[in-house]
């Protein structure tokens, strides 16, 4: 990227034009962004910006792996993508509708007969928006590090009470998610990796994202495509250590991927350019839902919100074990910024909300 600046600012500067504003501004971010990097606030980043399709940045900052001073590639380091996975889904739930392999309002226990019964009903619409009143996490069961599917993840809470009536409140959860996998993978007839690889990720060209079972099934996978782990780390007072292992392929529909910041911005640009299913159905996972008339800003699996300074974005904030990612969408700017960092938490959202300022006001 440096390289290419270089040519293109001398080439500005012989013809005796202007340097355009947004080649200007690349240089600070790329600054700001090593920055984050040379004093340890992170350990590892990739950083992905478009503008009405044309990428402006695409680089990988600080390390993907510390002890081995492995540099991080956009285009070949795997991180953990969080939450960013349930943008996945809701693009693929939208395609099962489309496929009319289900609807939206459909009643979760349609497909999925053997869940015990409840107080109340819920949907698939709720489970997508946070509203079914599912619970979330006790303990350290977001950490857990076992061999489950999705349906004998079942076990760890389907025997609770729901928290609220379906539709009279939002909790936001990734046990949501767990279920509205099994009700698409009982809907399809395959299961839901499989359809998400066919439906989603191919016709979006997104294939350097994977499951975690695709890695660890396969020692040979990651050199057979030319890819790299990064190594997962959570940062304490004198640095950073390995995070925690832990097993995500149970919700991979709500925090499981791994994906390179390369293809989070080919997801960006699909959703700005309404790739994949009908403007009418995109537009619903796009809209936020309401409970008992106030807006949640979470439409089906996208936080649909604003910035912080007031812009509007469809996308999403992810924090899991040993990783951090950032996926903003600006619909009426045009506007894809992905970020993933390798490390749980690291206190860094100010910084990237500053430089979401800077790149909007100096360089977008």
């Amino acid at each position: 990227m440096r390289t290419l600046l270089s040519n293109i600012k001398k080439w500005f500067s012989n013809s005796g034009a202007k340097l355009p504003k947004d080649l200007e501004g690349l240089e600070k971010i790329e600054t700001i962004f090593q920055s984050l990097a040379v004093d340890e606030s992170i350990p590892g980043m990739g950083v992905a910006v478009f503008k009405k399709g044309r990428q402006l940045l695409q680089k990988g900052y600080g390390h993907a792996n510390l002890e081995r001073k492995l540099a991080v590639a956009p285009e070949r380091t795997l991180f953990r993508i969080a939450s960013i996975s349930k943008c996945i889904t809701g693009l693929a739930l939208a395609k099962m509708v489309e496929e009319g392999l289900l609807t939206l309002d459909d009643s979760f226990q349609k497909h999925v007969t053997y869940f015990p019964n409840k107080e109340f009903d819920f949907t698939l619409r709720q489970l997508a928006g946070h509203t079914a009143g599912i619970r979330g996490y006790r303990g350290k069961e977001f950490a857990l590090n076992k061999e489950l599917s999705i349906r004998d993840s079942l076990q760890i809470f389907q025997d609770d009470p729901l928290q609220f009536e379906p539709g009279k409140g939002y909790l936001y959860n990734s046990f949501d998610y767990v279920l509205l996998s099994l009700a698409m993978q009982e809907a399809s007839g395959i299961s839901f990796e499989d359809y998400v690889q066919n439906k989603v990720l191919e016709p979006l060209g997104m294939i350097h994202t994977l499951s975690p079972a695709q890695v660890r099934g396969n020692p040979n996978f990651l050199a057979s495509q030319k890819l790299q782990m990064a190594e997962f780390y959570t940062k304490t007072r004198s640095g950073f250590k390995q995070a925690t292992p832990v097993n995500n392929q149970y919700k991979l529909a709500g925090g499981g991927y791994l994906s390179t910041v390369s293809d989070m911005g080919k997801l960006g640009q699909a959703i700005l350019e309404g790739k994949l299913v009908s403007t009418g159905l995109l537009k619903e996972v796009l809209t936020a839902q309401k409970v008992i008339g106030d807006s949640t800003y979470y439409g089906l699996g996208f936080q649909v919100s604003q910035d912080a300074q007031g812009r509007p974005f469809v996308g999403h904030v992810g924090n899991s074990v040993g990783a951090y990612s950032n996926l903003f969408v600006y619909p009426e700017e045009e506007i894809v910024f992905a970020c993933l960092i390798n490390c749980t938490d690291p206190k860094v959202q100010g910084q990237l909300d500053s430089l979401l300022e800077f790149l909007h006001t100096n360089v977008i």
